[in-house]
């Protein structure tokens, strides 16, 4: 059916209007958008004050404005109260204040105690766990070249590559990733080991060798004993730094050493 009365125009709502989402007055019936203030309805730019925002449809917390949300954030465990062992006497001891003078002393105690407790949880993550501790670390996955002397975010580096590496180590990548930690710069790592056919393979397969621009913070020395370590017992191993060749197994059982 048709009607010949005129279209009615489009009432206009002012600004400042309550907001009627969902049929009920006030965001979810409640005045000023669920009472909390700066929320919608409220005064501040935007209808808030900056406060936690409510959705302006469903009454829903909204997205706080110009707050960065980082995925993956550590977060700290809460406060320990400055009275949580006080305050958990009996009405009749707080009342003493010798007795609650008394307690203090065993709750600052305590208190440090705990502290060191909730610490345990970031004890085997290397970015943050105490310098004493990156050596024990190490053994546990089997590293034994993590020294106290060495610069600290070394040990670290240490740590933390050969765990990722750990299921390579003792094959080229393995190797190559290692120096390439130690070194801080790109590393070529050739070896005799490889794929043949029946009666192909060559006499001499266990020997590595080894080129590094530099060594990092490591002397020369240094460097080649942790190479060193890090080769199985019966591969030869032959280490190049730049053009000067700087351990040589070939040679040392050549010459008897």
């Amino acid at each position: 059916m048709t009607s010949d009365e005129p279209a009615r125009p489009a009432a206009e709502v002012p600004a400042d209007a309550p907001s009627t989402a969902v049929g009920l007055p006030e965001a979810v019936g409640v005045p000023g958008a669920v009472g909390v203030p700066g929320a919608v309805g409220g005064p501040g730019p935007a209808g808030g004050s900056g406060a936690i925002g409510i959705h302006a449809e469903v009454g829903l917390p909204a997205a706080a404005v110009g707050v960065p949300v980082r995925r993956g954030m550590r977060v700290s465990r809460p406060p320990r109260h400055p009275r949580w062992l006080v305050d958990q006497l009996p009405v009749g001891m707080v009342q003493s204040d010798f007795f609650v003078r008394f307690v203090a002393l065993f709750q600052e105690v305590a208190s440090t105690l705990l502290d060191d407790a909730d610490l345990v949880e970031h004890i085997p993550d290397v970015t943050v766990t105490p310098a004493p501790m990156l050596q024990s670390l190490a053994s546990w996955i089997g590293v034994d070249v993590v020294d106290a002397s060495l610069p600290e975010q070394l040990q670290r580096t240490i740590v933390a590559s050969s765990s990722r590496s750990l299921a390579h180590r003792g094959t080229v990548r393995g190797l190559r990733e290692f120096v390439e930690m130690l070194s801080g710069g790109p590393a070529e790592v050739l070896d005799g080991g490889g794929v043949w056919r029946e009666g192909d393979a060559p006499q001499d397969v266990g020997w590595v060798r080894v080129t590094v621009a530099g060594t990092g913070h490591l002397s020369a020395e240094e460097f080649a004993a942790m190479i060193r370590d890090e080769i199985p017992a019966h591969v030869r191993i032959e280490l190049w730094v730049g053009s000067r060749r700087v351990l040589s197994t070939m040679e040392e059982e050549r010459d008897g050493r």
